[in-house]
């Protein structure tokens, strides 16, 4: 283990009608502040970047909730800012970021969860900021924690169209992807500004859990490979989804030199993040 791990990816929240909680049930986590806090010291985890989880309602946890949480945390977690698609929603998004600026420390766009794709004029301001502040824009894509998410909207193909348009954003795409594990390596290869995290890959406890997570770790492997090196490869939980000694198991499975392990653990998000 190295001596310091950093989570680009954690939920939390302290309402009732959080939509993760059923997987923190089914990991057998209590899934608030004092657990993660404690699961982070226990597994050698610095720092950490936490995001709004989505309400059963489909809305994200207030941002500003968010910004509370982190800091009581003592500087162990910092704020991503969640942005939803209309012009208020936006614009708060940047004057809380603007509040609280070198402490926020991105942004999120939530692709799947609204049917809107990356490249909507919706976000412009979003990018426009985050480019100016350096500051990452993280994009959901993959599979949505819900059932009445949008896949055609979550496919991270479409951030090429941003990544063509700005190559001086930085620009996050999380879950690697998943399924489209391939399309998230593609856009990694082609524009130097585009990284990823594997953070929320998988869930244990089904039958065939234990084949998949060796799927996974076999085909993004391969993945990196095509992209030609692992300095873009972000490590994340999406705690509650997984649990702090899968998810470092999981990297460390991959098929790479110990070197590009232990960056991927923490040296890739210092960079990306400035933390």
């Amino acid at each position: 283990m190295p001596r310091t791990i950093i989570d680009c990816h954690i939920h939390c929240s302290e309402s009732k009608d959080d939509a993760l909680l059923s997987y923190a049930i089914a990991n057998g986590l209590k899934y608030n502040l004092a657990e993660l806090f404690e699961m982070m010291a226990q597994n050698g985890v610095e720092q950490g970047l936490l995001l709004s989880p989505p309400m059963k309602n489909g809305k994200p946890l207030d941002n500003k909730q968010i910004v509370t949480m982190c800091k009581k945390s003592k500087d162990r977690l910092f704020p991503i800012i969640t942005a939803e698609p209309s012009r208020t929603k936006v614009e708060r998004s940047i004057e809380l970021a603007k509040a609280h600026k070198g402490y926020v420390k991105g942004f999120k766009i939530l692709l799947g969860y609204f049917p809107l794709y990356p490249y909507d004029r919706i976000y412009k301001k979003i990018y426009d900021y985050a480019e100016k502040e350096n500051l990452p824009v993280m994009f959901h894509t993959g599979d949505t924690a819900t059932s009445s998410g949008s896949l055609d909207h979550a496919r991270p193909l479409a951030i090429d169209v941003v990544a063509n348009e700005r190559p001086n954003l930085k620009v996050v795409v999380c879950h690697f992807g998943n399924p489209w594990l391939q399309d998230t390596g593609e856009i990694m290869y082609k524009h130097p500004n585009v990284y990823s995290d594997i953070s929320g890959m998988f869930v244990t406890g089904a039958r065939y859990s234990r084949n998949y997570i060796d799927f996974l770790s076999r085909a993004i492997s391969e993945v990196i490979y095509f992209v030609g090196k692992a300095d873009k490869i972000l490590f994340g939980t999406d705690y509650p989804i997984e649990r702090y000694p899968d998810a470092i198991d999981f990297v460390r499975s991959l098929k790479l030199d110990e070197r590009d392990i232990e960056n991927i653990l923490s040296k890739n998000a210092r960079g990306v993040f400035d933390l």
